[in-house]
């Protein structure tokens, strides 16, 4: 790790020093202290972007955050392209639910499928929900782990403006990060976030969603880092795979409270490091167990399972599908 000098001021090391960390929490799981250790690395990130110590990968996305309000370097007009050809209202328009899409999911083609596959689900389940289209901010948590404090207290701002103007009491949101960073950063009591998996869990349970057709498939379930060991939530997911029908749910041998983490956190999807991918190492412990779907519950676990799927020669022996699609394809 860069030492910190009596000034302040952050000696120059190899980035990978500083960046390597993932923010997912483990060494917070593991310790019998009860410290979370990433916390203060992510202090000295925050040094390091006061002083322009950052890769020009992790520059560009903060400064997309705040002129477009995401960090992929989309304008906020193509917020809303995931939702062409489907009938989903802004949440002004009488919503109870406001489903937070999410920077990733509004623009990332592959998991646009996620939005539209969610809406589907909250469709068949008779969900009164809306959007905010547009008006759809980041929601900061990549800022946060990168170490942007200052943009990340703008972002809530902003956002909790937004969620007061319109009177939102319950929020839905298919990015464990976001959910996370809502629930456990936002200090706020006015509304109440969930993860998709929570909220199809409980429309299964109440009889408002049943699959009817089978899959006959052979499914693993990756834990999300930021679901799981940031916020216990394990069985919800399962629920929802367990409940379509002919599906046999495979565990990991690390899984839960031992999962292994995809590597996408704490802003790592703007930085590369080098050294072994642990979505490789998952992806060929998925194949080697049989299953025939790598299920996930995020949009970072998502792009970096199908990109080790490739990477480690297994296109065509197994199928990438965040909890969402698997349920949709069952309706």
């Amino acid at each position: 790790m860069r030492e910190v000098s009596a000034l302040g001021r952050l000696t120059v090391h190899p980035p990978n020093e500083l960046w390597s960390c993932t923010t997912c929490s483990t060494c917070g799981v593991r310790c019998p202290k009860d410290l979370n250790p990433y916390e203060f690395l992510i202090d000295i990130r925050s040094i390091a972007v006061e002083e322009g110590q950052i890769a020009p990968t992790i520059r560009e996305a903060l400064e997309s955050v705040f002129k477009n309000g995401n960090p992929w370097g989309r304008i906020r007009s193509k917020r809303t392209e995931w939702s062409q050809g489907l009938n989903v209202k802004h949440f002004s328009q009488g919503a109870e639910i406001l489903y937070y899409v999410g920077c990733t999911p509004a623009y990332d083609t592959r998991v646009q499928n996620v939005a539209r596959s969610l809406v589907k689900c909250f469709e068949a389940a008779g969900l009164n929900f809306g959007v905010l289209g547009e008006e759809e901010n980041c929601c900061g948590s990549e800022v946060y782990g990168m170490g942007e404090k200052g943009l990340f207290d703008l972002l809530i701002e902003e956002n909790m403006k937004a969620f007061t103007k319109y009177g939102v009491k319950q929020l839905v949101t298919s990015c464990p990060h976001g959910f996370h960073t809502f629930k456990n950063r936002y200090n706020q009591t006015s509304f109440e976030p969930q993860h998709h998996t929570q909220l199809l869990a409980s429309l299964i349970e109440a009889g408002k969603l049943t699959s009817t057709k089978e899959l006959n498939k052979k499914v693993i379930y990756h834990d999300p880092c930021y679901l799981g060991k940031q916020n216990n939530i394990y069985d919800e997911p399962r629920k929802v795979i367990e409940s379509i029908k002919g599906v046999v749910l495979l565990e990991f041998d690390r899984s839960r409270s031992r999962s292994l983490c995809c590597e996408g956190g704490g802003g790592r999807m703007w930085v590369d490091i080098p050294g072994p991918r642990l979505a490789e190492i998952r992806v060929k412990e998925a194949v080697e167990v049989g299953a025939d779907i790598l299920a996930v519950a995020c949009p970072f676990c998502m792009l970096t399972m199908e990109d080790a799927v490739k990477t480690t020669g297994n296109e065509g022996k197994i199928q990438v599908l965040d909890i969402a699609e698997l349920l949709a394809l069952a309706l």
